[in-house]
């Protein structure tokens, strides 16, 4: 049996315990740019990233399964609560050099190298994500040594929502909302307004994950072909905004009770066409990369059995989770604010 049909496999024996339908998941009701993927974005690569994970921890996986979803936005709501949770979600990479070098052979994929050529504070003031992707999948190897429900939970949720933030090319750039080139907007439209339209129509069937011999290598990987996509995202648009029909590039949509200008459907449509379909593309492969952190992470830690590794998270962590809620809902986000 090959990585696909086991793939298949995997959804048949989902639907049949549950009775759920991962592609006919509802669409939000309301459109949050200021997230990366936005929150149905970040949740829809949680979820199917289970279904790449091999039959030892797909079952302990399935059975979390709607944990795992609905905490993939924990670190951005904790954006509102704690100072110091906004540089894990990007780096600026073009921050380190001047025209015509590259930055990936400036900047040290080592910390300590990083930390001692450009200083801590610098690096975190433009951002930390491929060191802290490095950092969540050790902490889950420990969670799965220790069989910790709580962090191993707590932990694959929050691995899966700096995955999906490595993979968006405008989480790479100082230029991350276009302000720098007259098109602030940009990263709400690439990567939350698109998928809004167009995740239902996209192809989750992807495989079977892999072990990553080196997570932090494997992580400045991700980044780099980010980066590498930064130009066409900005040209793309620049491009389709100059012959578009400046009366048709916008819309208006009832959000609840609020009348929102957006994207029309057919300018992001366009725009989609125009990008061969990158956002599917970087969502497909957040998804992949996901999975291979967890299986990676497991593995690591010595293939513990997770058979017996039932129950719900603690109180404590409960009240945390719920303050971070209340911030979210009442408070503004500490540090960098995509939308503007």
């Amino acid at each position: 049996m090959n990585h696909l049909e086991q793939s298949i496999v995997l959804f048949i024996i989902y639907f049949i315990s549950v009775g759920f339908s991962p592609i006919s998941e509802p669409k939000p009701t309301k459109h949050i740019c200021g997230t990366t993927w936005g929150f149905y974005g970040h949740k829809r690569i949680n979820r199917m990233a289970t279904f790449s994970l091999p039959p030892e921890l797909f079952t302990f996986y399935k059975k979390n399964i709607e944990f795992i979803t609905e905490h993939a936005v924990d670190p951005d709501k904790r954006r509102y609560a704690a100072k110091g949770e906004a540089e894990r979600h990007y780096i600026d990479i073009d921050h380190y050099v001047k025209p015509g070098e590259d930055p990936f052979l400036v900047v040290p994929k080592q910390w300590k190298a990083a930390v001692e050529k450009f200083s801590e504070d610098t690096l975190k003031a433009y951002g930390i994500v491929p060191w802290h992707l490095d950092v969540m999948v050790r902490r889950l190897t420990k969670a799965f040594k220790t069989k910790n429900l709580n962090r191993i939970l707590q932990y694959s949720a929050e691995l899966g929502h700096y995955v999906g933030d490595a993979h968006v090319p405008l989480h790479t750039t100082e230029n991350y909302n276009g302000q720098m080139t007259g098109q602030k907007g940009i990263h709400g439209f690439w990567e939350s307004r698109i998928p809004e339209i167009a995740a239902e129509d996209y192809d989750y069937l992807i495989g079977r994950c892999e072990y990553i011999e080196d997570p932090l290598e494997k992580a400045w990987e991700v980044v780099k072909q980010s980066s590498n996509a930064v130009d066409s995202v900005l040209s793309f648009e620049r491009k389709l905004t100059e012959r578009w029909p400046k009366d048709q590039k916008y819309s208006y949509e009832n959000r609840g009770q609020v009348m929102m200008k957006v994207y029309s459907k057919e300018f992001s449509l366009e725009y989609q066409r125009m990008l061969n379909g990158m956002q599917e593309k970087r969502m497909r492969a957040s998804i992949l990369t996901t999975a291979s952190f967890w299986y990676t992470a497991w593995v690591n830690a010595g293939q513990p059995d997770l058979s017996n590794l039932n129950g719900e998270i603690t109180e404590d962590m409960k009240k945390q989770m719920e303050k971070n809620d209340q911030f979210f809902r009442n408070g503004k986000a500490v540090g960098r604010d995509f939308e503007n």
